[in-house]
């Protein structure tokens, strides 16, 4: 490798690494402790009861997870599966639509 590919990547990480961790320092909430990261059906929950305090929810969840982080753990797991659907999906498409390589009978080219 070269030296200019080195130096790139490693400004390609420190980029990374500041651009995850810049939000969590810039929050003014930060310092409130979890409350700055609860989910938006807490949120909207809390800002129903603040303007209708009788409001009773029409149905209640048929499974809560143990624990907070089983919940994140579930979403991110779910976000991760459908991310890793659309990029097949769409590399599948890519792949087949390439012109040039099907009307000279190759195989499809990777770019």
């Amino acid at each position: 490798m070269s030296k200019f590919s080195i130096r790139n990547n490693i400004l390609l990480i420190a980029a990374a690494v500041l651009l995850s961790a810049l939000p969590l320092f810039m929050s003014h909430h930060f310092s409130e402790g979890n409350a700055a990261f609860s989910g938006t059906d807490d949120q909207a929950e809390a800002a129903i009861q603040e303007i209708n305090p009788d409001y009773k929810p029409w149905f209640q969840s048929f499974w809560e997870p143990p624990s907070s982080e089983i919940e994140s753990l579930l979403f991110a797991l779910q976000a991760t599966l459908g991310a890793g659907f659309i990029g097949y999906y769409i590399g599948q498409k890519r792949k087949r639509s390439n012109p040039l390589d099907t009307k000279l009978g190759k195989e499809p080219s990777v770019q």
